[in-house]
């Protein structure tokens, strides 16, 4: 198969220029923005760990400058050039943001004695680098605070970057988070984390390389760092709306915006700034209802609700608003214009995909009638660089009404391989298929070319032609794709088809996440992870003593379900466990053999093979399983 990737090919080219003279390019105040307020930058722009092994390189994107190739969507290639703008930036006088060194934004808040740090970045590596790059230009500031406004890793990851874990524990440093936090941090990445991240590494193109006809940004940022991931729990939790804080002399309002963009997640203003930040949901993007990694679907019409009472809250008195990721609003005027946009934004696309459904259009008819009214087409900050109007109707859509259509047709479905067979031998053959597939290829119908041609390798993986076919089919969508997470998957998709699977991130379920997780948390992540076939006529139960904390649980496996409940003294078990909490997390790893678990301290009275069959029941994630082949 050959290897090469292609040139843009004439629909894609004509398409561009098509939307080259359709885009508002007379509205440039998104230039000035982001370049507003720059005081300096890390030089070179690349981050390495202990090791000296790469983390983040913002230098690869040198290459966006000039005018957009035919390889890249105009628009996603401006969206690009601004997100790679890297350095530290004065939002107002007291208020730093560093940018371009992750996927997301660190702000500093400078107080009486130190600076307060807002949503520290993925990685300890960039955070570092942030805080050090701060102090090269406002002083040797000491940490006295750190704010997280969710539970995305994004906004985390990198806390032991800026503050050590010791200071925390004793309290010098306090650490705020909005309530259920730790919850959502930890849960989001252990129970479903293998395949998000496998999903995750075609959203952000983990293993395509930078330039005009590979990686070029993800829309929300360029790329996500690859460094340790880390998690210090609050120490102090924002539970109402209103609830006002001081840390370091700096005054806090918080506003919490539960189920928006996270499901924990909150604003804050600084009303001595006359400074909001919206976390993220209200960025300079057009976000996820429903992340393309996979996630749980968000609430449009909660996420639109907070923006309507951020406006009431604050934006008599704001100046100025910022969030976790591009750049900020200035002037109280277009401050509240780009939130009621904002908000218009995501109010649209949820009320009018009720009122379609409502008249019985599926979701995928509702995301090809969809069209937003001038006023938000028209705003470069409404843009699908991120989430798509087509991907997130089809999530308000799921919302409401689930996988399903109501058209019987689609109730039972064959599965991919079966029914890619039978569309096979229907259409003639997989020769055939990919002789028409050519024909829709070379007029520019991409989509229909991806979907027949899918059905030949599902149905005959090694057909060399299809296969090729597919992969310039991909590339080519992903050219001519404006949202930046589209691209990635499609080019993704090209380069599996033809180099094989490979780039999947390290999933983001870390020792300092494990760690985090609630006995209970621990005993579902195990649950998930149970072959049921393997053990339909296993039978055992299992007592565990958590001798640091006196709790006893009671785990049984029985028909291929494992269960967990308070267990009463004296209760019967085949095993018991005797071991501190701290341990705990290990079964969850699966990375404890019974020698292991000894060797860490677990005592085991009873019947150890019972041990042994529980772990021996449990699967292991597939990091790198196959997406565009069977």
């Amino acid at each position: 198969m050959d290897p090469t990737q292609k040139p843009a090919g004439a629909s894609i080219v004509a398409a561009h220029q098509e939307l080259t003279a359709s885009l508002p390019w007379h509205d440039d105040q998104d230039v000035a923005d982001a370049a507003r307020g720059f005081l300096g930058a890390v030089e070179p722009g690349v981050v390495r760990d202990a090791e000296g092994r790469v983390v983040w390189d913002n230098d690869s994107y040198a290459f966006l400058g000039g005018d957009a190739p035919p390889t890249v969507h105009p628009s996603l290639w401006r969206q690009s050039r601004l997100n790679a703008m890297q350095g530290l930036f004065e939002v107002v006088p007291g208020l730093y943001q560093v940018r371009g060194l992750d996927l997301s934004n660190i702000s500093f808040i400078e107080g009486t004695r130190g600076v307060v740090v807002l949503d520290p970045l993925i990685s300890a590596e960039t955070a570092a680098a942030a805080l050090g790059l701060y102090r090269a230009h406002r002083g040797d500031r000491p940490v006295t605070g750190v704010v997280y406004t969710h539970s995305h890793v994004d906004h985390f990851g990198g806390v032991r970057g800026v503050v050590p874990p010791d200071d925390v524990d004793s309290g010098a440093v306090p650490v705020l988070g909005p309530q259920g936090f730790t919850r959502h941090a930890v849960s989001e990445n252990v129970y479903a984390g293998a395949a998000m991240a496998r999903r995750a590494a075609y959203m952000y193109g983990a293993a395509l390389p930078r330039g005009p006809r590979g990686q070029v940004g993800a829309g929300l940022g360029q790329t996500t760092s690859t460094g340790g991931v880390g998690l210090l729990p609050p120490t102090r939790e924002i539970t109402t709306t209103g609830q006002e804080e001081v840390l370091d002399g700096v005054r806090m309002v918080f506003q919490m915006a539960p189920d928006s963009e996270a499901p924990a997640e909150m604003h804050l203003y600084l009303p001595d700034l006359h400074a909001l930040c919206t976390a993220e949901n209200a960025t300079h993007v057009l976000h996820n209802i429903l992340t393309i990694r996979g996630a749980q679907v968000r609430d449009a019409h909660g996420w639109a609700g907070y923006l309507t009472e951020a406006i009431g809250l604050f934006g008599d008195d704001l100046e100025v608003v910022f969030a976790s990721h591009h750049w900020p609003t200035w002037g109280r005027d277009r401050a509240v214009s780009f939130l009621a946009l904002q908000r218009d934004l995501y109010a649209y696309l949820h009320d009018q995909t009720l009122r379609m459904l409502n008249q019985g259009l599926t979701g995928p008819e509702i995301a090809e009638a969809m069209v937003l009214p001038p006023a938000l087409a028209n705003a470069w900050h409404a843009r699908g660089y991120y989430g798509s109007v087509s991907h997130n109707v089809k999530a308000v859509y799921q919302r409401y009404m689930g996988w399903y259509d109501g058209n019987p047709a689609h109730l039972w479905p064959h599965p991919p391989v079966e029914a890619a067979r039978r569309y096979v031998e229907f259409m003639g053959g997989a020769d055939a298929v990919v002789e028409k597939a050519r024909t829709s290829f070379a007029a520019g119908d991409l989509r229909w070319a991806a979907e027949v041609l899918n059905h030949v390798v599902f149905a005959h993986p090694d057909h060399e032609a299809a296969r090729e076919l597919l992969a310039d089919t991909y590339e080519q969508l992903g050219y001519g794709a404006e949202n930046g997470t589209w691209r990635c998957a499609y080019l993704s998709g090209a380069h599996e088809l033809r180099h094989g699977t490979g780039g999947t991130p390290a999933s983001a379920a870390s020792a300092d996440v494990l760690a985090q997780l609630t006995p209970e948390q621990l005993f579902d992540a195990l649950a998930v992870r149970v072959d049921g076939p393997r053990c339909w006529h296993d039978h055992l139960v299992l007592a565990l003593e958590l001798t640091d904390t006196d709790a006893r649980y009671r785990l049984e496996l029985r028909n291929g379900v494992l269960t967990h409940t308070v267990s009463l003294p004296g209760a019967r078990a085949d095993a018991v466990l005797r071991l501190p909490a701290a341990v705990l997390p290990r079964l969850a790893a699966a990375a404890a053999d019974p020698a292991a678990l000894t060797a860490a301290g677990v005592v085991v009275d009873g019947d150890a093979g019972a041990v042994e069959r529980l772990l021996a029941a449990l699967d292991t994630p597939d990091p790198g399983f196959a997406i565009v082949t069977p």
